[in-house]
C-alpha cells in the first residue's frame, strides 16, 4: 500500500472512531471519574476529527503529486498527534489517568504536521 493510500485509510478510520467516541463519550462522560470529562472528550473528538480530515487531505495530496518526504512527515506527525494528544485526553477523561507531557507533545506534533504541509506547498510552487 502506498503512503498516500495509507494516510487516506488511516484518516478514514480515525474519523469513524472520532464519530463513535463522540457519541459514546457524550453519554459515558456523565459517569466518568474526571469532573471535566465531557469537556475533555469534546476537545479530543474535535482534534481527532480535524486531523482525520488532515490525514485524508495529506493522502490525497500525496496521491495527486507523488511521493513526498514532507507529506509523509506530515501524515506521520498527524498520526502521532492523534495518539498522543487525543489519547491522553481520553485517558484523563475516562480513567482519570494523566499521561503527563503527552498532550503537549501531541499538540506540537499537530503544529509540526501543518508546517510540513505548508513547506510542501511552498516547495511545490517553485
Amino acid at each position: 500500500m502506498s503512503a498516500a493510500r495509507f494516510f487516506i485509510a488511516a484518516g478514514a478510520v480515525i474519523l469513524a472512531a472520532g464519530v463513535a467516541l463522540g457519541a459514546v463519550g457524550a453519554h459515558a462522560a456523565k459517569a466518568a471519574p474526571h469532573p471535566e470529562a465531557a469537556r475533555l472528550v469534546q476537545t479530543a473528538v474535535l482534534y481527532q476529527l480535524v486531523h482525520g480530515l488532515g490525514l485524508v487531505a495529506v493522502g490525497t495530496l500525496a496521491h495527486a503529486a507523488g511521493p513526498s518526504r514532507l507529506l509523509s512527515a506530515a501524515g506521520a506527525l498527524m498520526l502521532a498527534g492523534v495518539a498522543a494528544f487525543c489519547g491522553s485526553l481520553y485517558s484523563l477523561a475516562f480513567a482519570a489517568v494523566s499521561l503527563g507531557a503527552l498532550a503537549p507533545a501531541g499538540g506540537m506534533a499537530f503544529i509540526a504536521a501543518w508546517l510540513a504541509v505548508a513547506a510542501w506547498a511552498v516547495r511545490e510552487s517553485r
